[in-house]
């Protein structure tokens, strides 16, 4: 069966906009000949594709299915274009990344330096997305390789498990919080907070815990890295909750203490998502297998 890439991006469209009008609009189309498209379309699949109510449309379970395809098929054709573009200009290799924000100020760099030492041809595109928004770029192909935290659903996609790491609420030596070892989240949403910026993914994640807790997160300020939180916890500006390697690190030159929390996602299993491991391009695998021993290889000096 024959598919039109047109009719692929119009479905796209009026997925997105749940209108034909709207949808036939962004696909430069008028709206007569998206009518005539999606009904072209319906007749060779053989099923219906919108339900059309007074208020728009919405896709039927085969219209679903369809736009679920497309997107996949369209963003492969848009990264097949951008690396044809890139081995003009000298490029080997293109590799996307979407990250977690402590799998991306913590650990990354380091192993990342290695893996373009190793591959000076091949270029990384590196996002920064929440959990839930990783799993659905892995499966739309929209991302090669993600790094997920915590209890989120990996689909059918292959999970590699990478590391654990704890969140921390760190506080002023001078707070009251400071003279607890352990407290529950939803005690320090009383007081003001210092964290990354709204875009961040654990910025995301402790608003929706917030937001779970009939709780609003006061965020007094908002920086951009877990060296500046500290910092400004430092000054007693307020509390923060960052990865406890990072709080250890800057707990060191600062006057800050670090106090357990009690909820069970503090303590998150990270895991390394693909689509298929072994269609990754060799590169790719390659950087996987440089994640797992980095990985091993912090958990054998931690033991220690």
């Amino acid at each position: 069966m024959h598919f039109d890439l047109a009719d692929l991006r119009l479905m796209v469209r009026i997925a997105e906009a749940n209108s034909l009008t709207r949808g036939a609009e962004a696909a430069f189309l008028s709206l007569p000949a998206a009518s005539t498209r999606i009904k072209n379309l319906e007749e060779k699949i053989g099923a219906k594709l919108l339900y059309r109510t007074s208020q728009g449309v919405t896709l039927t379970p085969p219209g679903q299915a369809f736009v679920h395809h497309a997107r996949t098929v369209l963003a492969q054709l848009e990264h097949l274009a951008g690396d044809m573009q890139e081995y003009a200009h000298g490029v080997k290799g293109h590799l996307r990344i979407a990250s977690t924000t402590t799998a991306l100020s913590e650990y990354l760099p380091p192993v990342l330096r290695l893996f373009l030492q190793a591959h000076p041809d091949v270029d990384v595109d590196l996002h920064e997305r929440p959990s839930q928004e990783i799993v659905r770029a892995v499966c739309e192909s929209q991302t090669d390789i993600g790094l997920v935290a915590g209890p989120v659903r990996t689909e059918s996609l292959q999970a590699i498990p990478y590391r654990s790491d704890r969140l921390v609420l760190v506080v002023s030596k001078e707070h009251a919080l400071a003279a607890e070892t352990r407290v529950p989240f939803r005690s320090t949403l009383d007081c003001n907070h210092v964290g990354l910026h709204k875009s961040s993914a654990i910025h995301a994640f402790l608003r929706e815990v917030s937001t779970q807790l009939n709780r609003t997160l006061r965020m007094r300020i908002e920086v951009s890295n877990f060296e500046t939180v500290c910092r400004m916890i430092d000054a007693n500006v307020g509390v923060g909750v960052v990865p406890l390697s990072s709080a250890k690190r800057h707990a060191a030159n600062l006057a800050v203490q670090i106090v357990d929390l009690e909820d069970e996602w503090a303590l998150r299993q990270q895991y390394i998502l693909v689509r298929d491991l072994e269609g990754l391009p060799s590169f790719g695998r390659d950087l996987v297998e440089l994640l797992v021993a980095d990985a091993r290889d912090a958990s054998g000096d931690a033991t220690r």
